[in-house]
């Protein structure tokens, strides 16, 4: 996304035509989070699954590299199509207020 930031001397013109760095910094603040929130069920499940895996193949000394790919990518896909009307709804909410904090740029 790219925002095109514009100084005005004050007192000058319509107003404010700056966001404050408080205000990027506070956007991009909220970024990273939801790609936390939304990343987190695919990731944990995937290092469960390696574990697992892992455990597995130390137990049985196979020593396959589809044995730990093929599960991870099933259960990944498992996970996504669960967690798929969450990560939605995220994107929906944090695409609502940062449409709603562009608005309010003057």
């Amino acid at each position: 996304m790219v925002v095109a930031i514009t100084a005005m001397n004050p007192g000058q013109g319509r107003g404010r035509d700056i966001m404050e760095s408080a205000e990027v910094i506070e956007v991009v603040r909220q970024g990273i989070y939801v790609l936390i929130i939304i990343s987190a069920p695919l990731m944990i499940v995937a290092l469960v699954v390696g574990l697992a895996i892992a455990l597995l193949q130390a137990l049985t000394q196979v020593q396959e590299a589809t044995l730990t790919f093929v599960p991870k990518v099933l259960a990944m896909l498992i996970m996504l199509a669960i967690t798929l009307p969450f990560i939605i709804q995220t994107l929906t909410d944090y695409n609502t207020k940062l449409q709603e904090k562009i608005v309010h740029i003057q």
